[in-house]
């Protein structure tokens, strides 16, 4: 079965991500193949992952982790073959704790395959382009699908403070499906690559 992460990128208290990415797991689960039981989504929150910033002293590349929150969030992360990532735009790019999530680690991101749920005052596009960049250098395979969903027309909004509630506009939903067929396919189409890599390396 595939295994495809749906990561919360923000860690606020009042979090229209969280919002989103929850809309992001009810469409997924009517997906065909989730139907079928071929794959299965789950949700992965920033915020319950207790994770500082960056303390390794060895640099992720070298897979020598020291602390417990990194082994735990490798462990989280290793057992997923994707991603969607659902992720607000903070000053024209991402936001910290995502950045610091994924830098984390490296090996554990290889050789998958990832999608973008965005969402604010301009779609958070920008926040997407910057993360399409970083997930290359992880050897991670972004789809050219992308959701991006408005603050203005996607959400209802009657308190900025608080997250509101999610309308996505007609085409949100089949947009989101696309998104879905796509990582899917290339999680599974990278599967034998993930599986070299895991292989021990002949004396």
């Amino acid at each position: 079965m595939t295994r495809i992460a749906i990561i919360v990128g923000s860690t606020r208290d009042s979090r229209r991500t969280e919002v989103a990415a929850r809309w992001v797991a009810e469409v997924a689960a009517r997906h065909p193949a989730v139907t079928a039981g071929e794959a299965a989504f789950e949700l992965v929150d920033l915020a319950h992952q207790e994770l500082p910033m960056l303390d390794e002293p060895v640099p992720a590349l070298f897979g020598d982790y020291r602390h417990e929150h990194t082994a735990r969030w490798a462990r989280t992360i290793g057992s997923f073959d994707g991603f969607v990532f659902v992720t607000p735009e903070y000053n024209h790019s991402a936001p910290a704790a995502l950045k610091n999530a994924i830098d984390f680690l490296y090996a554990e991101w290889n050789n998958k395959a990832a999608g973008f749920v965005s969402h604010g005052v301009l779609g958070g596009t920008r926040a997407v382009e910057h993360l399409r960049l970083v997930m290359t250098e992880l050897q991670v395979a972004n789809v050219r699908t992308q959701v991006a969903l408005s603050a203005f027309t996607d959400f209802e909004i009657t308190d900025p403070t608080e997250p509101g509630t999610i309308a996505p506009g007609p085409h949100q939903e089949p947009t989101l499906m696309e998104l879905l067929d796509e990582v899917i396919a290339w999680s599974r189409a990278l599967q034998p690559l993930r599986e070299t890599a895991s292989l021990p390396v002949s004396a």
